[in-house]
């Protein structure tokens, strides 16, 4: 299976790996991929699981025995945060799902650099790089899908802002 030989290859390689061209050439390209200079892609792997804190070790109440942190993202948005953060002069634009085994996830992440005479010469690159910061804000695709921003009107009154800014009106 030619997945699977993948897979094995990939977890070899490090955790943040840049790559020639995407996988997912059809993916990549629907979501904003182009192949020009200072727009390329990061082949991104994340742990799974992992969302536990530690073991209690001592007393504490109820309330607070909680050990599985809660975590308001997916994998998706972690990826796309620490390609972000290994390229802090680049702005994620988007990333895709690749692969998945009992380990790891992998998705690749679309990145543009900020500085690039050819992407901000890009009308549609341009109006994404302008935006600084934008997985850190939650501003990427994957990360208003988590914050429940993907859909307007009826059903969704509580998710503007933010869940936690209609919360505190």
């Amino acid at each position: 299976d030619m997945m699977k030989d993948r897979m094995i290859a990939w977890r070899r390689e490090p955790a943040t790996l840049r790559l020639e061209r995407p996988t997912r050439i059809d993916r990549a390209r629907a979501l904003g991929y182009k192949p020009k200079q200072g727009v390329f892609v990061v082949r991104q792997r994340v742990n799974r699981g992992g969302k536990m804190r530690p073991k209690h070790r001592k007393g504490r109440r109820s309330k607070h025995m909680r050990r599985k942190k809660v975590l308001d993202i997916s994998y998706q948005v972690i990826a796309e945060q620490r390609a972000s953060k290994k390229y802090n002069n680049c702005e994620v634009i988007n990333s895709y799902f690749v692969g998945k085994d009992g380990e790891h996830y992998w998705y690749e992440v679309i990145l543009a650099d900020r500085n690039s005479p050819v992407v901000k010469a890009d009308r549609f690159l341009s109006n994404v790089i302008r935006r600084k910061d934008r997985v850190g804000r939650g501003l990427t695709s994957a990360a208003r899908k988590s914050r429940g921003q993907r859909r307007k009107g009826i059903g969704t009154e509580k998710s503007r802002p933010s869940k936690r800014a209609h919360w505190n009106k």
